[in-house]
């Protein structure tokens, strides 16, 4: 089931996920939902999707930085946390749920994240590149935090401006 993004100003996007609790681990209903995400990250042309991005307030993100080419590179990250950062890099950034808009954003340039797979077994694993920059992403997603806010308070206020008048004119559902 493709689910319909959710847009910056939802309130969902503005908080903290709960943890995937032990006993909802290996059910048939999370990995439903993980099938689900995928399928809705694709349908929307993403390579990555935090789940309070389809209006669920909890902590699990898929990514995919093939966009769906290599099976193999699919990562599914429940509860995840980035354990260390190291370097810098600077490049475009868009979200699913500010379509429409791209600012430069500066992150690390790696990135190792802690997380539970859907078993619920630990793991780690290491990003370079754009796999860093989509775990900082779509972790920052889990914490009620969207890119805007790594970009200036002047281009922030142009952007909502924008999408201001883009929800008056009934264009931002």
């Amino acid at each position: 089931m493709v689910y319909p993004i959710v847009k910056w100003g939802d309130p969902v996007l503005d908080r903290e996920a709960e943890d995937i609790k032990e006993k909802d681990f290996d059910t048939p209903e999370l990995n439903q939902l993980i099938d689900d995400m995928f399928e809705s990250m694709y349908a929307a042309k993403g390579v990555g999707l935090a789940a309070p991005q389809i209006g669920i307030a909890r902590k699990i993100t898929v990514i995919d930085i093939s966009t769906g080419e290599r099976p193999e590179d699919k990562l599914v990250l429940l509860n995840p946390k980035i354990i260390h950062l190291e370097g810098k890099q600077s490049g475009e950034e868009g979200c699913l749920s500010i379509p429409g808009f791209r600012e430069q954003v500066s992150r690390a340039k790696r990135a190792t994240v802690k997380a539970q797979n859907i078993k619920g077994e630990a793991f780690e694993i290491t990003g370079e590149d754009l796999l860093a920059r989509a775990f900082q992403h779509e972790i920052d997603h889990l914490h009620g935090k969207l890119y805007v806010k790594h970009i200036s308070a002047l281009k922030r206020d142009l952007i909502k401006r924008k999408v201001r008048k883009l929800v008056k004119a009934g264009e931002w559902l």
